[in-house]
């Protein structure tokens, strides 16, 4: 191997072609990640001054210097200042060497009792944290939104459809109302995951700990945590089933949003006419001056896939490791990232659509045949006293008998809970201000904390 091929790093001599093989797209990945490997290693030179370590690794007066000029650091990389070069191979080796740079000595301590392998992990952790909070704000938006529309429009018929058939007497209420319960039922999963990944690895080194006595409690307060990861090993073998989990809860939502966009696809196009898309979320053609394509409900329903395919990823990458870390660990980070960007830019544009769609009533009512009344007809001869094989017999042997029905007030005599004529919309609202409430004081706590910790306002950093 010529010298020339050499690149030195901070963690070793490495063949330079390898190098950039190994590094791989970290570079980028972790661009994302700078904020979030400062706040970590604030926390952790804070519990370090705090050891009865004689003399201290750190002083009072040392961690503000190096937490100020973590403070630094967090603020080139906002502005797109901080560079992670390759020789640094990551985020973590990038913030100690400007720390290193900046202070000397001080910069090389701050990776006393601890490894690459928990900085990740606490970093991505951090990372999650606030991007699944912020999630679930979108979802809860959109959910709102949806309610908006189902009582606006809960006396509007429309017919129910099977199989793409039309069926029963139905609203745009309900339909709007059904994806807004369901969206309600993601949140749970989505809160699920994030109460999941509210643990801190922080203290684990690299899976097995360090003779140090290290106070993972307290690193996992100063952090806004619920508590920190109970074995040092799980908190390294998490990694990727974490990842995973929380695809998974994405995937739930964009599962979603993708019926809905197929929804309304079908429902704008001029053969049914009931909804037209905002303008400004429909592209033309190169050719055809007409075409209002519906090209953001298309991307929402085909990236769906990317996120499915992420969490499917990640869990099959970890599936056949053994316990501790792996390299095979770093390809998770992507797909991670790459989910949560997607399902947070789907939901945004979702709910501007539902936001700003216009319905016409006359086209949702002149799509009502009397054929949609033909289990109405055989419900109504049940209750005359016909069992309802015969009714149902009768009336399918005769179709062209069923009449037609004021669609409104068949809507109405659906009286029964959840159904077109009794959404129950006060109940989906009470769901919706709970989890409203608890995403809110969650986020708050939160960004208290790491404001106590950085001496500032967070996430301002003012």
């Amino acid at each position: 191997m010529r010298a020339g091929n050499i690149r030195r790093t901070v963690v070793g001599d490495v063949d330079g072609e390898l190098l950039a093989f190994t590094v791989g797209n970290d570079l980028q990945t972790d661009s994302v990640l700078v904020e979030a490997d400062c706040i970590g290693t604030a926390a952790h030179v804070v519990m370090l001054s705090r050891l009865a370590i004689q003399p201290h690794i750190f002083t009072q007066s040392e961690v503000h210097r190096v937490i100020q000029e973590l403070l630094a650091i967090m603020r080139d990389g906002r502005a797109g200042r901080f560079r992670i070069r390759l020789r640094d191979q990551d985020v973590h080796m990038a913030v100690e060497r400007r720390l290193t740079r900046k202070l000397g000595d001080l910069g090389r301590r701050v990776h006393t009792g601890r490894s690459r392998n928990d900085q990740v992990a606490v970093d991505l952790r951090l990372y999650s944290k606030e991007q699944m909070s912020r999630c679930l704000e979108d979802v809860c938006g959109l959910v709102g939104s949806l309610l908006d529309s189902a009582r606006r429009y809960r006396r509007t018929p429309m017919v129910g459809r099977t199989h793409m058939q039309p069926a029963m007497p139905s609203t745009l209420g309900l339909w709007f109302a059904a994806f807004a319960e369901e969206l309600l039922d993601d949140l749970a999963g989505l809160r699920a995951a994030y109460e999941l990944n509210d643990q801190c690895p922080l203290g684990a080194a690299a899976g097995y700990g360090v003779p140090m006595g290290l106070d993972r409690k307290l690193v996992s307060d100063l952090l806004g945590f619920s508590r920190p990861v109970g074995t040092v090993l799980h908190a390294i073998n998490a990694r990727g089933k974490l990842e995973g989990t929380i695809l998974d809860a994405m995937g739930r939502v964009m599962l979603a949003l993708s019926r809905m966009a197929s929804d309304l696809i079908l429902f704008s196009i001029p053969e049914f006419g009931y909804l037209r898309l905002p303008d400004e979320f429909c592209t033309g053609s190169s050719i055809m001056p007409q075409k209002r394509n519906p090209d953001v409900l298309e991307l929402i329903r085909a990236r769906t896939a990317n996120v499915l395919a992420g969490a499917l990823q990640v869990k099959e990458t970890v599936r056949g490791l053994p316990s501790g870390y792996q390299r095979d660990l770093q390809e998770t980070k992507e797909p991670l990232m790459r989910g949560v960007e997607i399902t947070r830019g789907s939901l945004r544009a979702m709910s501007r659509i539902i936001a700003g769609l216009e319905v016409d009533a006359d086209a949702l009512r002149g799509a009502f045949r009397p054929d949609v009344f033909a289990a109405d007809e055989a419900l109504r001869l049940t209750a005359g006293g016909m069992p309802f094989r015969e009714a149902y017999r009768r009336v399918r042997s005769d179709l062209e008998k069923v009449a037609a029905r004021d669609a409104l007030a068949a809507v109405a005599q659906r009286s029964s809970s959840g159904a077109p004529g009794n959404l129950r919309l006060a109940d989906l609202r009470g769901r919706l201000n709970r989890i409203e409430s608890w995403v809110k004081s969650g986020r708050a706590a939160f960004h208290k904390a790491l404001g106590r910790l950085l001496g500032v306002e967070y996430p301002e950093l003012s």
